[in-house]
């Protein structure tokens, strides 16, 4: 009976598995990556990109509170005062008092600024241009993102093929190891043949477990950009389709000057700093307010009248504050602002060079590959050609150990050779889309 009803339990939480893990049971299954898909999600979960656009929020409140200094400001306080003597006044030789001892009052006030000298105004259009930054700042940490995720990716590839080959040279080193060893029982071979055949092939085995290992931290590596659980499973489709690009170096620098978000972020900068020269020299004017109190006395903490105290009133002014001497303090100000200006505008060239040099080495780069890769591809097959034939020899007894081992050693070198020009040339790609400001 309780087998059955084990069975029964069992079977129902197989349903559903099968109903919330389709396809997989109540294992996880491994997702699979295209390239494209993987800038996507990470685009979409990335956390210190999600921080990065909390950016564009914290500027949209600087704006608003720009704006509300142009609007009337409402206050009201509430005093208490206690005189030494009562206040009086005389009228024809006669005195009369005036208030009491005692004088409590509330006040309600508005304040507009009229006029601050297009302090207000600057004010505004800085935090304007701040949320302007903001979303720049977005946009370079999107193409920056995109260029990590691509480079995790072809970590992955890079890692999985480095597997591949340590494997296949783990496997032949072996498959040496054991003819060495019928050789040696029978006497064809010396013990140092054979011992250095199976080092050979024990250290293949480790090269093959730090490849191994080498995979799983770049797949680490992949998840934390896509911020993904690091150990969750995860593989990428391969890239084998070369896409020769068509372009010069003129076009590919014209096209950064255009996009790049770090010229724009300059520009920007340029024009917040012609903002706050305005701000600064909105100190030689003078400042108009238009002030509106209502205000209620009284002897009483009720505020309603009292001995010559009217309960309420109300009274109205403009007032203009200008000052007008502080020894050059505004001057040498916007002379600061200027000088900002003149720092960020020699910035501007710097990158521009710089932006020359990035475009130039990824050009470079990716020519570098093109030529690389027919190369090692030849110095595959030729490696594969003289281990057959070194392995041949060997079996023909015509040749030692030292020969195969060696003949496997340039063909693993030669395999790696060939998939790091493969996936330096899509890294070359990459880097000259980021160099142009796109992804």
């Amino acid at each position: 009976m309780k087998v059955k009803t084990w069975l029964v339990s069992g079977g129902v939480l197989y349903v559903l598995s099968l109903i919330f893990f389709p396809g997989g049971g109540l294992a996880a299954e491994k997702k699979v990556y295209t390239l494209d898909e993987s800038v996507k999600e990470a685009l979409a979960n990335n956390w210190k990109l999600k921080a990065k656009q909390e950016k564009i929020n914290q500027a949209t409140y600087v704006k608003n509170q720009a704006r509300a200094d142009f609007l009337p400001k409402l206050s009201t306080s509430y005093g208490y005062s206690r005189y030494g003597s009562l206040r009086t006044s005389a009228i024809q030789g006669t005195k009369y008092q005036i208030g009491s001892l005692n004088n409590y009052e509330w006040r309600g006030t508005v304040t507009q600024p009229v006029f601050k000298g297009f302090a207000l105004i600057s004010a505004y259009r800085l935090a304007e241009l701040g949320i302007d930054q903001s979303d720049l700042e977005v946009q370079l940490e999107e193409l920056d993102l995109a260029l990590k995720v691509k480079a995790s990716y072809f970590d992955i590839l890079t890692a999985d093929m480095a597997v591949e080959t340590t494997q296949k040279a783990a496997e032949a080193l072996e498959s040496h190891a054991e003819v060495a060893r019928n050789f040696y029982k029978v006497g064809m071979i010396p013990v140092n043949d054979l011992l250095q055949s199976e080092v050979q092939a024990g250290n293949a085995k480790h090269d093959l477990v730090r490849a191994q290992n080498d995979a799983r931290l770049a797949r680490a590596n992949f998840n934390k950009v896509l911020s993904r659980p690091v150990s969750a499973e995860v593989d990428v489709v391969d890239i084998k389709v070369l896409e020769p690009r068509t372009g010069d170096f003129q076009e590919y620098l014209e096209k950064a000057l255009k996009n790049r978000p770090e010229i724009k972020i300059i520009e920007n900068n340029l024009l917040q700093t012609d903002q706050k020269i305005i701000y600064t020299e909105s100190k030689n004017y003078p400042e108009v307010a238009f002030r509106w109190d209502y205000i209620k006395e009284g002897d009483t903490p009720s505020v309603s009248g009292g001995s010559g105290l009217e309960p309420s009133n109300w009274e109205a002014r403009v007032g203009v504050t200008w000052t007008f001497w502080e020894w050059g303090k505004t001057y040498y100000a916007v002379k600061e602002q200027e000088s900002v200006k003149n720092e960020i505008i020699k910035t501007k060239m710097e990158l521009e060079e710089n932006i020359q040099l990035q475009i130039k080495d990824a050009v470079l780069n990716i020519q570098t590959a093109e030529a690389n890769i027919p190369i090692t591809r030849k110095a595959v097959e030729q490696g594969e050609e003289n281990l057959r034939v070194s392995q041949e020899r060997y079996k023909a007894q015509v040749s030692t150990s030292t020969e195969v081992l060696d003949a496997q050693r340039y063909l693993t070198d030669a395999r790696v050779f060939h998939f790091n020009a493969l996936f330096q040339y899509h890294l070359a790609q990459a880097r000259l889309q980021r160099a142009m400001g796109s992804y």
